[in-house]
């Protein structure tokens, strides 16, 4: 399967378990941050997930420190958010876990890491990810609702509630409402029809945390329907967001096939 902007390039007969294969040298730095597709408006610029324009925190570091640790984790890094987009999530995570391994200070930042072990079934390792980053920063509503999805895998959803992190408002109403969704419970239909005439990263997101709360809820049907109605979107296929890429994994590692 591949997408119209050439971001994955994946075979369905290995989903989420590729093995490594030949990746290019490394960005330059200075191109490693993704930048807005033509067209975009200031309101869209702003509305963009903190996913697509923080990549990581090493970046900060590598110019603090300047050390070959913190520029190898920081190489590591933007290879296995590579490899994530290509489907290889093994190859992903062996990438996070390298970083971490040359800077140690890499795991309180590494949301990505996080993401590929929840898709590798590791739940109770995503939500300890998920957990560290929130504590490094408490304002992230992404990572609350990641957190949640790992222990709603563990422990089910009412004890997943029950556990569910706090955080700040978040400045982007589809995220805040997103957030009042899977802390509160609520119909994920609403969330959709309240920005299925916004913009368009609006109506990805939407539509991407509906999926995502009904597979919480077992309801692989109703997740499938919003998650290939997020990959299919405009947003879904040429912004370049990190999250972009994780919906069409998504659907990689369920089998659902994107026409």
């Amino acid at each position: 399967m591949s997408t119209s902007s050439g971001v994955l390039s994946l075979q369905l007969n290995s989903p989420c378990f590729s093995s490594r294969g030949h990746m290019p040298p490394p960005l330059p730095l200075f191109l490693a941050i993704p930048r807005l597709w033509p067209g975009s408006s200031p309101l869209t610029a702003r509305a963009v997930s903190r996913r697509f324009i923080l990549p990581s925190a090493s970046f900060i570091w590598d110019a603090i420190t300047g050390g070959n640790s913190a520029l190898e984790a920081s190489t590591a890094v933007r290879r296995g958010m590579q490899l994530f987009r290509q489907g290889d999530v093994v190859g992903s995570l062996a990438e996070f876990d390298r970083a971490i391994e040359l800077d140690p200070r890499q795991k309180s930042y590494l949301w990505q890491r996080g993401l590929s072990l929840y898709y590798l079934e590791r739940f109770e390792e995503g939500a300890e990810q998920f957990r560290i980053d929130v504590a490094a920063n408490p304002n992230d509503t992404e990572e609350s609702i990641w957190c949640f999805l790992c222990e709603a895998q563990i422990y089910g959803v009412e004890q997943a509630k029950r556990r569910f992190l706090e955080v700040g408002r978040d400045s982007r109403p589809f995220m805040r409402e997103a957030y009042n969704l899977f802390k509160d419970g609520g119909d994920p239909e609403k969330l959709v029809s309240m920005f299925l005439h916004g913009g368009e990263s609006e109506f990805f997101y939407a539509s991407l945390y509906a999926g995502l709360y009904y597979e919480s809820q077992k309801d692989p049907e109703s997740s499938k329907r919003h998650i290939i109605a997020a990959c299919r979107s405009l947003y879904g296929e040429s912004s370049g967001d990190y999250m972009a890429s994780l919906a069409k994994v998504h659907c990689l590692c369920r089998n659902w096939v994107l026409a």
